[in-house]
């Protein structure tokens, strides 16, 4: 009986961290959202030489012309998606999300 108390609770407390949500998963750490989010397009160095950012001509993130865009834009952008990019506001935190910003700003050349 103990057996199954101990391995209820150990379930149980995997569950509950699972359910945490994004932070559980990914930390707060930006480039691990970076990794895990917008990697698979815009490439791990952000410059969108990935077959899917070739496709869709995506900006370099560290250029000039995407760097000069304001936190509030790029919030924007991440929240609400643009073009073919989906929107992330509804499934990462505000805080999250400007962790994302934050780590876009690392990118600058």
């Amino acid at each position: 009986m103990k057996g199954i108390r101990t391995w209820t609770l150990g379930a149980l407390a995997v569950f509950v961290v699972a359910m945490a949500g994004g932070s559980a998963c990914y930390g707060d750490d930006g480039a691990a959202l970076f990794k895990a989010k917008c990697a698979a397009c815009h490439g791990a160095d952000g410059k969108g030489e990935t077959p899917m950012g070739k496709a869709n001509k995506l900006l370099d993130l560290g250029s000039p012309e995407v760097q000069k865009l304001s936190d509030a834009e790029l919030t924007a952008i991440v929240t609400s998606g643009k073009n073919k990019m989906p929107a992330y506001g509804k499934s990462l935190k505000p805080e999250q999300i400007k962790d994302l910003v934050a780590f876009m700003r690392t990118l600058k050349k």
